[in-house]
């Protein structure tokens, strides 16, 4: 079995679990440091992903959002590959009975996604990717369907990007609240620009790639490249503003009127 067969294996179980405790009464819940929410399902999930990781590829490296919350940095060598696992994308979502959440996980290698794999359940969506071999959604091949003068599009984005910076974008807004999600909008063409203002190494691996894969853009949102990533100085709590459209001319349209406020609000 490969990674990506493993990947979707896992994935798909981790997301199961998550369905089984979805709108469940019982459920534990809090806030972490950066206050963004955790509950009893995302650490059951990263259990599960976690051991079967271990089990399968006992050499490699793994960084997960519930594993290392509060680390500043993590050091890893430079060759050996590196598993990032959001087991909860969309937390908040879940929390709420919304179904715009997932499972993400990602597989790295000289600090470049090389594997991808996302599952939404309760969407009946699984995206995955691997590099150079295009983007699959239900194991279907797709690609971003580019129409310059499409009209019938919207604009998705995290709430803190109105927070943070001045957004001169004339389409309808959806706020989705799963920043993973936000990206495979733009991969499979339904939003024609996606913003995430500040995502960390988790909600992106995965992400990335199936935009890459699926001829889209992706891009650093102000100056600093996201990938590749240095994995001996690797920092988990570090925001990745990120932008995501559907052609490079559109992400050029698009960084020209998205402008970071002088006093930002809120993290």
């Amino acid at each position: 079995m490969d990674d990506l067969a493993f990947s979707i294996e896992v994935v798909k179980q981790a997301g199961n679990h998550l369905v089984s405790r979805f709108q469940s009464a019982e459920l534990e819940h809090h806030l972490k440091e950066d206050h963004s929410l955790v509950t009893q399902a995302d650490l059951e999930a990263d259990a599960l992903i976690t051991q079967a990781i271990k089990d399968r590829f006992p050499a490699d490296h793994i960084l997960s959002e519930e594993s290392q919350p509060d680390s500043p940095t993590v050091s890893f060598d430079e060759k050996t590959p590196i598993w990032v696992i959001d087991p909860l994308d969309g937390t908040t979502n879940f929390s709420l009975g919304l179904h715009y959440w997932g499972v993400s996980l990602a597989r790295l290698q000289d600090g470049l996604p090389q594997m991808a794999v996302l599952y939404y359940p309760l969407l009946g969506e699984l995206y995955t990717a691997k590099r150079g071999r295009g983007a699959y959604l239900n194991h279907q091949s797709f690609t971003v369907q580019v129409d310059r003068y499409q009209k019938i599009s919207f604009f998705t984005c995290c709430s803190r990007t109105y927070r943070k910076y001045q957004v001169d974008i004339p389409y309808k807004t959806r706020i989705l609240g799963c920043a993973s999600y936000t990206f495979c909008t733009v991969a499979r063409g339904s939003a024609i620009i996606g913003v995430e203002a500040t995502p960390k190494i988790w909600d992106l691996a995965a992400a990335w790639l199936i935009v890459e894969e699926a001829g889209a853009i992706i891009d650093a949102l102000e100056n600093e490249p996201v990938f590749p990533i240095s994995p001996r100085k690797l920092e988990p709590n570090r925001y990745y503003p990120t932008i995501a459209a559907s052609s490079q001319e559109r992400l050029t349209w698009a960084k020209q009127r998205i402008q970071r406020k002088q006093t930002a609000l809120g993290n």
